[in-house]
């Protein structure tokens, strides 16, 4: 049977003097990779959005998370008052709010 098939012989304990630790190195890189590639850029941006919600205030124009622009009328705690057309003013929740677009915006549209 030789012929068709290798026979398997055991080896020596060639991999009983390395590290236990040093087996770990690989994973710990490939999380240090994971953290400044995916994590981290992510909490920024949570956190600048965060920040630009709570910073709204009654005149910001902005832009939805479905696309819609408008200026802010009214600030509550959880809900903003956009107004989209004149007359026309939608109560949209406040972490919908995808991005404050600079004054004038809305003429120019």
């Amino acid at each position: 049977m030789g012929f068709f098939i290798q026979d398997a012989w055991a080896q020596g304990a060639a991999g009983a003097g390395s590290d236990p630790w040093l087996s770990l190195l690989p994973l710990v890189v490939i999380f240090v990779v994971f953290y400044f590639l995916l994590i981290r850029p992510q909490q920024k941006r949570q956190k600048e959005h965060q920040d630009m919600v709570s910073k709204l205030s009654a005149g910001d124009e902005v832009v939805t998370a479905g696309g819609v622009v408008g200026k802010v009328t009214e600030v509550k705690d959880s809900f903003v008052r956009v107004e989209i057309a004149n007359g026309v003013q939608v109560v949209v929740q406040r972490h919908t709010i995808g991005a404050v677009v600079p004054r004038g915006t809305l003429k120019n549209i």
